[in-house]
């Protein structure tokens, strides 16, 4: 019995110790976090939760279906494939090709009108809405200075910072991407309700450029550019020029930091495979849909070739990063993609016509060089239908 007490009272005194340490530091994002996780059986976020934080909907105009290709659904995915999929937690996969939906399954209780969030596949819509940006002219080039439409980026090393910069994640800017640590940028980021403040903590620390790394506040510092240039919340400007010409069947909804903030850019972005296709499908026609030229083609042809850069791990040159896009070569074919930390995927595989969408609800950790091994899976199915 004393055992337990005091196990009990050293448990009391870590409490109250972690409780000050959280209220000194300012990190009071990591309530909302606890709430949202331990206390909830989880170890990270997922992709149903999108209901706990406010939201902007992305509407959605006129819907334009889906054709469906004659063998839809006909030929069953071969088993080694199809127990791939399941096993890695897959909540979703369409397959398309030749501009019609080939397969298309679900798994535990999911369906074609789901909304869950695609999490980093986020990054790739506002890597899009920068295209249409610069198209419109309300954005230069992207060798426009970020100090151009932000003044806190116009003095010292800051004052070198482009959008290309953060594009192709370059920025040399010290945020860190940890997804273990509750006091990192991605926990303030998601949980916090300050994302202008979270974002003005970090600063320039390397010249710009020159090594990619990946952190997700490049995007959401890009997505303030955006805001800034075409004087329009993300979302809004999202569905007027990607969303409602796309003809999505259903509207997505943005996650934000706050009653009417900004929007998470860098990530959650809630919406279902079907509708996420699209953007897969418009870039695989070159930014042309349906004779209406969205995105710029320059643009596209821009974003989905490797970043003149270096890998910041081990200084090797840069094979798997565009503008806001990952890609590989793999069997002879440049393929690039969008991809969640989830194992959400829109992957595009120009020369074979296919693009094919899955999302799944756990992280899988197996990986091959540095993608997962279940993007090697997928990749494999689509080549060989």
């Amino acid at each position: 019995m004393r055992l337990l007490l005091k196990i009990g009272k050293g448990f009391l005194i870590f409490l109250v110790l972690l409780n000050i340490l959280i209220l000194i530091s300012g990190n009071t994002h990591v309530y909302k976090g606890i709430v949202n996780t331990y206390m909830k059986g989880k170890m990270s976020a997922d992709i149903d939760e999108y209901q706990i934080f406010e939201n902007r909907e992305v509407k959605a105009g006129t819907h334009r279906p889906w054709p469906t290709g004659l063998d839809y659904n006909k030929t069953p995915i071969p088993a080694e494939y199809l127990s791939a999929i399941e096993s890695s937690n897959s909540i979703a996969y369409l397959l398309i090709k030749n501009d019609s939906i080939r397969v298309e399954k679900y798994w535990s209780g999911y369906g074609d009108t789901s909304v869950t969030n695609a999490f980093s596949i986020a990054k790739t819509l506002i890597g899009m809405l920068v295209g249409i940006a610069i198209e419109e002219g309300k954005i230069e080039s992207v060798e426009q200075k970020v100090g151009d439409f932000l003044p806190a980026y116009k003095e010292g090393r800051a004052s070198d910072l482009t959008v290309k910069h953060l594009l192709t994640m370059s920025s040399g800017i010290n945020f860190d991407e940890s997804y273990v640590s509750p006091f990192a940028y991605p926990a303030k980021a998601y949980f916090g309700s300050d994302l202008k403040a979270t974002v003005a903590e970090y600063e320039v620390t390397e010249k710009p450029g020159e090594q990619f790394e990946y952190l997700s506040g490049n995007t959401q510092l890009l997505s303030f550019v955006l805001e800034a240039a075409t004087g329009k919340k993300v979302a809004n400007y999202f569905s007027e020029k990607l969303w409602i010409p796309l003809g999505a069947k259903r509207p997505a909804y943005w996650s934000l930091d706050d009653e009417d903030g900004f929007e998470k850019a860098y990530c959650c972005f809630n919406s279902n495979a079907r509708d996420l296709a699209r953007l897969g499908q418009l870039y695989l026609k070159k930014g042309n849909w349906f004779g209406e030229q969205l995105v710029p083609s320059e643009y596209i042809e821009e974003s989905i070739v490797p970043a003149r850069l270096t890998e910041k791990d081990d200084g090797s040159v840069l094979t798997r990063y565009g503008y806001s896009w990952w890609m590989l070569d793999y069997k002879n074919q440049h393929i690039y993609l969008a991809q969640g930390m989830l194992g959400q995927y829109i992957v595009v595989i120009p020369e074979s016509n296919i693009v094919s969408v899955r999302l799944a609800s756990k992280r899988s950790k197996e990986k091959r060089g540095r993608f997962p091994i279940i993007l090697f899976t997928l990749l494999d199915y689509a080549l060989q239908y």
